[in-house]
């Protein structure tokens, strides 16, 4: 057994059992929705108009995604209040990620469509994805491996924390 490592990642098992299968019908942002109380559903924030959730299967610690509460596949198909929560959100979370992980960057936008790398096609969503220098190292360039070094546990309590302290202090 020399000459390799084991990563153990357990929450990735369902992710790899499913992966191409399409056997899943439901949508998990919708799911999530449903169920946004319980801590497992790993929404960090909720109102009329929009929920923002961890990604269970991040690319980086604190990947979020932010949908309307409707269940649209279309850009177009936004209303102006969910483009205006939608836009807030952005902001409010970009800066709840930096307070909680100090990144030195974020990727942000959406796949549109399976050919864009659309994991869920129907239920238009966005990604923030905090990045650091060389946070691509050599586990994910050579061994096609992502380590990502926080629980969603902890990340849903930290972030759920820091937003609450960032819309009392807008209050002020």
């Amino acid at each position: 057994m020399s000459g390799y490592s084991i990563l153990w990642s357990p929450w990735r098992a369902q992710y790899v059992k499913n992966a191409g299968k399409g056997s899943d019908k439901s949508c998990f942002i919708c799911e999530a929705i449903k169920k946004h109380k319980d801590p497992e559903s790993l929404v960090v924030y909720v109102n009329d108009s929009i929920v923002v959730l961890l990604n269970k299967y991040p690319y980086n610690s604190g990947h979020i995604m932010i949908a309307p509460l409707r269940h649209i596949k279309n850009l177009e198909d936004l209303t102006e209040k969910e483009w205006a929560e939608i836009t807030k959100a952005f902001v409010n979370f970009k800066k709840a990620l930096e307070k909680v992980f100090s990144p030195d960057g974020f990727n942000i936008g959406a796949n549109l469509g399976r050919a864009a790398g659309a994991g869920l096609e129907d239920h238009l969503h966005f990604h923030i994805v905090p990045r650091w220098a060389g946070d691509a190292n050599f586990m994910f360039t050579i061994g096609h491996t992502k380590v990502i070094p926080q629980s969603l546990d902890e990340t849903l309590k930290e972030l759920k924390k820091v937003i609450v302290e960032l819309s009392e202090s807008s209050k002020n």
